[in-house]
């Protein structure tokens, strides 16, 4: 019998989720823990690491998981590798739904960089204001450049003060809508934004919103995975659980 893995923490895991569910699926649905208070699924869900690949080899082998999706965020690099190793380990069958990235348009303007050290290089020396929209696990970087005023936007409230003189913190789960990024941004008199390029609609209205107003994005590029199977649909990777169940695989 079939029973999958979902490694989720996107709206692409949720849709993922929302169909496995309506086809009855045998599945596990699980949560990185960033978040405290994640989506409710119509799935059976766990949350927290798994200890690295050799823990997410043995919860394979003892809930007897056959088949893995990584749909986990493109930036969750770690996650995506140790999903690659547990499953070459483990001998189970593994897909990836990673969404495209985005690509840039002519009117965009874009500064393109490897990683969180070139993108706080890439911001100017004199004081601007950023909306830093890369996620809580990073910002910590840019206190080496206490000169600017941050607007940072986080699904939970954070748990602390934060290493910034001058800060604004945005308390909203997306996905966001264009006249809404826009708003936020004028009021705010933003001036660069940091974007990771994750990619799909739910987090490209900022950059459409930059492209609108004119704003210098400081883009940084996905990391390098290993190479496994990977899709943009989620009916695809119904069609892959579903023959594979047909199989008995």
């Amino acid at each position: 019998m079939m029973r999958a893995l979902i490694l989720g923490g996107t709206s692409d895991a949720n849709m993922l989720a929302d169909a496995a569910a309506r086809a009855e699926f045998d599945a596990v649905y699980s949560y990185g823990g960033r978040t405290r208070a994640p989506a409710n699924q119509p799935l059976p869900t766990r949350t927290g690491g798994f200890g690295g690949a050799s823990g997410l080899a043995d919860y394979i082998r003892r809930e007897g998981i056959t088949h893995v999706v990584d749909a986990t965020h493109p930036f969750a690099a770690e996650m995506s590798r140790n999903a690659v190793a547990a499953c070459a380990a483990t001998r189970t069958p593994l897909i990836a739904l990673e969404r495209a990235p985005w690509a840039k348009a002519a009117a965009d303007t874009w500064i393109e960089v490897a990683d969180i050290t070139s993108a706080v290089a890439a911001l100017p020396d004199d004081r601007a204001r950023v909306f830093l929209a890369i996620g809580r696990q990073h910002i910590a970087a840019f206190s080496t450049k206490p000169q600017h005023a941050y607007t940072l936007r986080f699904v939970d409230p954070p748990d602390g003060p934060l290493l910034f003189p001058d800060v604004d913190v945005i308390v909203s789960r997306g996905p966001f809508t264009l006249a809404g990024e826009l708003k936020m941004m004028r009021s705010r008199g933003i001036g660069w934004i940091v974007a990771r390029n994750s990619g799909g609609t739910g987090a490209r209205a900022k950059i459409d919103a930059a492209r609108e107003l004119g704003l210098p994005v400081v883009m940084l590029a996905r990391p390098e995975l290993p190479d496994r199977p990977r899709t943009e649909s989620v009916a695809e990777v119904m069609q892959w659980l579903g023959h594979r169940a047909c199989l008995g695989a």
